[in-house]
């Protein structure tokens, strides 16, 4: 690739969003048009349309964007507020995180949703900067028994309870 294909290209790399927009796009309308439908049985509204209208929208970003690059248009470089743009990046929460929740995926199994998602939600709060030893792990455990019951009563979305599926 040549210097001037290079500079061309840093200097519109706003098509490469236009192009995952499109993508995604497409895909969504694809997905959306290949659904298994009874027409008889669906009504009116079918469960193909918000599918249908959020991939039109996609597209419709998608080509916007990129005839609003291609004719000059640039984003605004973020500002940052209160952030150091030029400080480097925190890996070592951020890899703390990851392996945070990837506890969670393997202990939500055995140790079920309540358990896992406390530790989850106290891993988190530690790794983020929060130090209070007693404060902590009991929000942890509120904040996990709360969306436990939130998703699994009412809304009727089954997680798995653990040992603890008989008492709760």
């Amino acid at each position: 690739m040549t210097g001037g294909a290079r500079a061309w290209l840093r200097a519109h790399s706003e098509l490469g969003v236009s192009a995952l927009l499109l993508l995604l796009g497409v895909l969504v309308l694809t997905d959306a048009l290949t659904l298994d439908v009874d027409v008889a049985a669906r009504g009116p509204v079918g469960p193909a349309t918000v599918p249908l209208v959020v991939g039109c929208g996609l597209l419709a970003v998608a080509v916007l964007l990129a005839a609003d690059v291609l004719h000059g248009g640039r984003g605004e470089a973020e500002g940052g507020e209160d952030v150091d743009l030029d400080a480097p990046a925190d890996w070592r929460t951020v890899l703390l995180l990851a392996g945070s929740f990837l506890g969670f995926a393997v202990l939500i199994g055995p140790l079920g949703f309540p358990v896992s998602g406390a530790l989850l939600f106290w891993a988190a709060a530690y790794v983020l900067g929060s130090r209070h030893p007693a404060r902590d792990p009991l929000i942890a455990a509120v904040l996990s028994l709360l969306t436990y019951g939130v998703f699994d009563r009412l809304l009727g979305v089954p997680l798995p309870g653990g040992p603890l599926m008989g008492v709760l």
